[in-house]
């Protein structure tokens, strides 16, 4: 079999660190080469970008890379533009410059949409995007310059909105690797049964990371050009749910005491996706238990103590 060349931004954040192992270890991308960018190279650099397309010639573009983290964006939204929005112009102006005539998937997020009443939910792909921070505009803009070149240069182009990803490796700033390492610590004796949480009475759509990443490949091997994908679970879970599920799985008995200092009003209190056209286009679904993803948790918070 032929190895594929795939280009992927953002390499080693945490999504791209499970696409690496993906190609590697004969999973969802099983046939693919990874690539990801050298040490210092800049999406903001439309020499750097260039040379580095033209370097690889790939079969294949993942563009994760960005400036992910919401309350960044507003303290810097110049530098959150220039990465998002500028770096992605970077991009499909080498990919065109290199005579690329492969596929794209460029990673958004489910932040696009902003505030969702609940008699809303769950969103689809048809609901209209009201972004609600810069992170959030300079992906749906992002998203328009992806499809603008889809429409006039013949890239071929999908979309992804993912709703909240979870799994091992994650950042301990998010709030399940957070949580599961004070439940590991109490486990091992490290801390009393107290759990410090914030605002745990949410409900979001967790999907683990892997079953994202299967998702992305699909959308490469089988997604229609020019669509927006919705990835998500299809489950709403609350997040103080997740906790005891996790507290269970550690065989610890605990007790919660929400910390007002971590308790910042969320504006959106219930989050669910519709992934069904996904689904019916690639036939992608969730295989990952949330069991097991709570479990890998648990255990890459054990591994980190």
């Amino acid at each position: 079999m032929t190895t594929r060349k795939l280009l992927v931004t953002g390499g080693s954040g945490f999504v791209g660190c499970h696409v690496r192992a993906e190609c590697s270890e004969g999973g969802s991308f099983a046939g693919w080469e990874f690539h990801s960018a050298p040490t210092g190279w800049d999406i903001r650099s439309a020499e750097s970008v260039h040379d580095w397309v033209g370097a690889i010639r790939p079969d294949a573009v993942l563009h994760l890379a960005a400036q992910s983290f919401v309350p960044r964006s507003f303290e810097a939204p110049r530098e959150t533009f220039e990465i998002n929005l500028i770096g992605t112009l970077n991009l499909l102006q080498a990919l065109s410059a290199t005579a690329f005539n492969g596929r794209m998937v460029f990673v958004s997020s489910g932040d696009v949409y902003g505030r969702v009443p609940d008699d809303c939910l769950p969103v689809t792909e048809a609901r209209v995007a009201e972004p609600r921070s810069p992170y959030a505009v300079s992906k749906l803009a992002a998203e328009q310059l992806c499809l603008q070149w889809q429409r006039t240069e013949g890239l071929e182009v999908m979309v992804a909105r993912p709703f909240n990803h979870v799994g091992p490796g994650q950042n301990g700033r998010f709030v399940l690797p957070a949580l599961a390492k004070q439940v590991v610590a109490i486990a091992e004796g490290r801390l009393p049964a107290v759990i410090e949480a914030g605002d745990i009475d949410t409900t979001r759509d967790f999907t683990d990371v892997r079953d994202v990443v299967a998702a992305y490949a699909a959308m490469l091997d089988r997604g229609i050009s020019g669509r927006t994908y919705l990835i998500g679970s299809g489950e709403e879970r609350r997040v103080r749910d997740l906790l005891l599920a996790m507290c269970r799985l550690a065989g610890v008995e605990v007790e919660i005491r929400q910390d007002l200092a971590k308790m910042r009003p969320a504006e959106q209190r219930r989050m669910v996706a519709d992934a069904s056209c996904i689904r019916h286009d690639t036939g992608w679904h969730p295989a990952i238990s949330i069991e097991t993803t709570l479990n890998d948790i648990l255990n890459d918070a054990r591994n980190h103590l």
